[in-house]
């Protein structure tokens, strides 16, 4: 009985021990799953966060197709610079001042600072004592004119012919002459005397802004008073003021670029001073500048850099190689491998005549001339962030 105890109790530890030993390799087994498990998942953020360069690849045909040109970026003769401060000015040629031509008093006021009017719009309404003179004798002269002219060459005598149409052509040029148009004139030629009570109105000469309206309903203004200033604001002139030896390098027709508070407008060169400023003994250059989105007004101070007749080596691209990325960068596009573009961030230096000095690639390197903006669009519709870049 004793040597059957023993046996079961012998088996009984041996059963134990085999459990244990299993147990152990499962665990082993257990790590080493994990650990691949692991080293798998590792691998696959790896793989994970390995972001791609953006690029837009195109076959033979579709750089054909879209006009792709690729070119070595190498230096080349691009026109120098000239900087100068300047001035933001209204151009004279789009601009009119509205003055009366005779003493009178301000009745009304039918616009105001900083209003858009049309030519031919009403302005203002003034009374004139010289005006109501003028006037009666214009509904007097008219009336005999007209008493005259029906009664004919057989009747009345060719001397008082002559007189009637003489005094009321006369009658006529004076009103205009005080600042009526022909379309008021005539229109008071067939009214009664009632309407010769001096009153006028002064009508806008040209469309544009309102400038400058400095007076007072009620107030008594002389000749030559400036009661409007109406301007076009499409297009300004930037005065740039240059020492005599740096005019020499600007010619009429100059590409220039304007700068001021971040922004850049492009101009040219339209008249140069033939005297010199007698305080700043410096030469004045007039530069027209398109303003169709009215962000440049009258007295701003900017930067100005006007292409000069000298040249200068210069690594350079055609403008329109150059663009803006979605961060608001510049970038230009090169030729990775063929077929194969990648956006680069540049920096623009100037832009003269068609042309961009740039900096931050190297000479050689193959650049898009042709086509970047066909580029830059198939890398939008790809969906690529060049920030991740």
């Amino acid at each position: 009985m004793k040597s059957l105890n023993k046996w079961i109790l012998t088996g009984l530890v041996a059963l134990a021990m085999s459990f244990v030993a299993l147990a152990s390799t499962d665990e082993d087994h257990g790590d080493d799953h994990g650990n691949e498990a692991a080293e798998a998942g590792h691998g696959h953020e790896e793989a994970g966060g390995h972001e791609e360069e953006p690029a837009v690849r195109l076959s033979p045909e579709q750089r054909k197709t879209a006009g792709i040109v690729s070119e070595a970026l190498a230096r080349q003769p691009v026109a120098g610079e000239i900087r100068a401060p300047g001035e933001v000015r209204l151009n004279d040629y789009l601009t009119t001042r509205v003055t009366p031509r005779v003493a009178a008093q301000i009745v009304e006021r039918h616009a105001k600072l900083g209003d858009r009017v049309e030519e031919g719009q009403l302005l203002v309404t003034l009374s004139s004592v010289e005006v109501a003179q003028a006037q009666g004798d214009l509904l007097v002269a008219e009336r005999e004119w007209r008493r005259v002219k029906k009664l004919g060459r057989d009747v009345v005598s060719d001397q008082r012919y002559t007189e009637a149409r003489v005094v009321r052509e006369l009658a006529r040029a004076r009103l205009l002459a005080f600042g009526m148009t022909d379309v008021q004139v005539n229109k008071l030629a067939t009214a009664d005397a009632t309407k010769a009570n001096g009153s006028f109105q002064l009508l806008a000469a040209q469309a544009g802004t309102i400038m400058r309206d400095h007076f007072v309903v009620g107030e008594l203004i002389e000749p030559g008073r400036v009661l409007f200033e109406i301007s076009d604001e499409g297009t300004l002139w930037v005065e740039a003021n240059l020492t005599p030896e740096k005019a020499l390098q600007v010619t009429t027709g100059s590409v220039a670029t304007i700068s001021v508070d971040g922004e850049t407008f492009q101009g040219r060169v339209t008249q140069i001073h033939h005297a010199l400023d007698e305080s700043t003994r410096t030469l004045g250059v007039r530069i027209e500048v398109p303003n169709p989105d009215d962000r440049l007004h009258p007295g701003l101070f900017v930067d100005v850099r006007i292409a000069g007749s000298d040249t200068e080596p210069a690594l350079a691209v055609p403008a329109e190689a150059v663009l803006r990325s979605p961060d608001g960068d510049w970038q230009i596009f090169i030729e990775h491998e063929t077929g194969e573009y990648k956006p680069v961030e540049v920096e623009v230096l100037r832009t003269t005549g068609g042309m961009t000095v740039i900096s931050g690639v190297d000479p050689g390197t193959p650049v898009v001339t042709k086509g970047a903006f066909f580029l830059q669009s198939e890398l939008a519709k790809a969906g690529f962030d060049i920030h991740n870049h």
